[in-house]
């Protein structure tokens, strides 16, 4: 991925951020332009403060180093705030991990597949206090169970007593 562009994507995470009621900035000295360790963005609401290791990718897995995580961490500690890795595939949404959750490659260094963001990682809504992430065991806890008249139309089909387009009609 070229620079430009993820200096363009960290400049959309802290808008996005800002747009939230954030207080963010980008740290214009992060990565290789200083010898001190930063992380690429900083937000905090008052409740809550982020040290955030912003990476995006076509759809490739992302690959951190370990130093650049333990630097976050770092950071992150002796600031306050909470250490993220924000990360962000073409075609989807922001989506961030504690650096703790990432899978550690055999040498050392951290990945993030794009499956892997999708399905575990915390989505911007959810990151910023819009939303939460609700389970499908928590979404079906206060039900009693799978309805009998739909099992009862799906077990005549099962047992070919009923058509599926019949089934269709009746449960439509």
């Amino acid at each position: 991925m070229s620079q430009a562009k993820g200096d363009r994507r960290e400049r959309e995470l802290v808008n996005l951020l800002d747009e939230a009621g954030f207080a963010v900035m980008r740290a214009p000295a992060s990565g290789s332009a200083t010898d001190r360790e930063l992380p690429d963005v900083l937000a905090g609401d008052g409740e809550v403060f982020y040290a955030i290791e912003a990476k995006s990718s076509s759809g490739k897995p992302i690959y951190l180093t370990g130093e650049e995580v333990e630097a976050l961490i770092y950071f992150a500690r002796n600031f306050g705030a909470k250490p993220r890795i924000g990360v962000r595939f073409d075609r989807e949404d922001w989506y961030f991990f504690h650096p703790g959750d990432l899978h550690v490659t055999d040498g050392g260094n951290y990945r993030v597949k794009k499956e892997t963001a999708l399905a575990d990682g915390t989505d911007f809504a959810e990151f910023v206090g819009e939303s939460e992430k609700v389970s499908l065991d928590e979404v079906g806890a206060d039900d009693d169970g799978p309805d009998e008249e739909v099992l009862r139309v799906l077990n005549a089909v099962e047992q070919g007593v009923m058509d599926v387009e019949e089934a269709a009609e009746l449960l439509a």
